[in-house]
């Protein structure tokens, strides 16, 4: 449905500032700003995450329902990583200045830095895009359901899920103590293929990007 906008309007915005519109901040080096039809209510099917990440940190598993996301490296370095819910392929896509990794709506994805001061603005195709994100996933759904339906211990699912924080966006948390060398060898050149893939259940889900 197409809304009219009185361009003549007083309250018709036409210019933004992104810095003032913080959207999540882990610290001063690991934080997401955001522009979408709140911030400036004359974009129509377009807004924008600009994300700063000093290395080893992700935007965490995640995916957008209503929208596709191109993401662009303006400085630094990042690995896009996406499951191709076709192929049964899980594929990394480096990037670095000047280059873009294209993520279709609905696909499962997350992004890793691999240098610090990595800056990255990923455009969406919707004015507010939706997010489902895997600590919700992962909080949300009963612990016994996951138990029952992949036939794991259910008090062992409890341990193993109870140190997730839902909703934290760039991970790992800050007082994390697990050991970082598993990072070191993060695919930078070559996507690797050939993970399976189970799926995920599609969950109605309330719009983050259309907080203030």
């Amino acid at each position: 449905m197409t809304s009219y906008m009185d361009y003549t309007a007083p309250s018709t915005q036409f210019t933004f500032d992104v810095n003032s519109s913080r959207f999540f901040q882990k610290d001063n080096s690991n934080y997401i700003n955001v522009l979408g039809v709140q911030q400036l209510n004359t974009l129509k099917n377009v807004s924008l995450l600009d994300i700063f990440l000093s290395i080893h940190n992700v935007v965490e598993p995640h995916y957008h329902q209503n929208a596709a996301e191109l993401v662009y490296c303006i400085s630094g370095a990042a690995t896009v990583s996406m499951l191709n819910p076709l192929t049964k392929e899980l594929c990394h896509y480096p990037i670095t200045p000047g280059q873009v990794a294209n993520v279709p709506q609905g696909w499962w994805h997350y992004e890793v830095a691999t240098t610090d001061r990595t800056h990255l603005l990923a455009i969406f195709n919707a004015p507010t895009p939706e997010v489902i994100l895997g600590s919700d996933i992962l909080t949300l759904t009963p612990a016994n359901i996951m138990a029952h339906t992949y036939c794991i211990d259910e008090e062992q699912w409890k341990r193993a899920v109870h140190p997730v924080q839902p909703s934290t966006l760039i991970r790992p948390y800050k007082d994390c103590n697990q050991a970082k060398s598993q990072y070191s060898n993060y695919p930078s050149q070559q996507p690797q293929n050939n993970h399976p893939y189970p799926g995920l259940p599609y969950y109605t889900y309330p719009s983050y990007y259309g907080k203030q």
